[in-house]
């Protein structure tokens, strides 16, 4: 008799058990699940979160604009600036001296001025939105997306500058998407978006925004760093220092 209790009790262990290593196993599973799904919302989800409204501006009048240039190629003072989309003085420069330079000093044949941006020097949404930049150049349109996606700055890798983001700036500035896309998705512009950075740091650019000012006398090629979102009174200073020194 105590033989039978002995093998009741056994088999209800062993029952118990297999009842605990299937609740263990159908726990893991759900687990694993649950992460699947929840690694996929992570995924897809970005693919159908609304791009948001996109803030337009007035354009900027920029003299004899080609690509990511503006002013006379020939001019005797060139000036390089080294900049990041998601930078806010970078913006600051954009909104409060980069016009007044235009009109004072580009257009009047003195500097020819050059956008470059820094790589993705603060995170890869940076070197995203540059070569949406450049591939808006591809269309005359540069400037336009330039000044579209500082306006539409909110701060660093939050999004901003999703491509889907991007893609909504290119529809908004009036591109033909089909070339746009091809461009963008092809990643046509991801090298020289890299050698920027490149050329940056060979130039001694350590931050953003930067300046290279490049002018030759009598012979000599000469050239000046300026750092920051200076004020234009600072750019008009070094600019009539260097005119004076070329004889202009």
């Amino acid at each position: 008799m105590s033989s039978n209790k002995e093998m009741s009790k056994r088999q209800a262990r062993k029952e118990q058990m297999r009842r605990k290593e299937r609740s263990s196993r159908l726990i893991g599973i759900g687990l694993i699940a649950f992460g699947a799904i929840f690694i996929a919302f992570l995924i897809i989800y970005p693919m159908f979160k609304p791009v948001g409204d996109v803030v337009t501006v007035p354009p900027v009048e920029r003299p004899s604009s080609s690509f990511n240039t503006a002013g006379d190629p020939n001019a005797p003072i060139q000036i390089e600036e080294y900049s990041d989309f998601q930078c806010s003085f970078c913006r600051l420069f954009h909104q409060n001296t980069e016009e007044a330079l235009m009109q004072s000093y580009i257009a009047n044949g003195s500097v020819y001025f050059i956008y470059r941006s820094f790589g993705a020097f603060n995170s890869a949404e940076s070197g995203r939105a540059a070569e949406a930049a450049y591939c808006a150049g591809d269309q005359d349109r540069f400037w336009d997306m330039h000044d579209t996606i500082f306006a539409n700055q909110t701060g660093v890798d939050v999004g901003a500058f999703s491509d889907r983001r991007l893609l909504a700036f290119a529809e908004r500035v009036g591109l033909d998407m089909d070339d746009f896309r091809s461009c963008f998705n092809g990643g046509k512009y991801k090298d020289r978006v890299e050698q920027d950075s490149k050329d940056g740091v060979e130039a001694g650019v350590r931050a953003t925004p930067s300046f290279v000012v490049t002018y030759t006398v009598n012979g000599e090629t000469k050239t000046r760093l300026i750092e920051g979102a200076q004020p234009f009174t600072t750019f008009q200073q070094e600019i009539e220092t260097i005119l004076e020194e070329i004889g202009q």
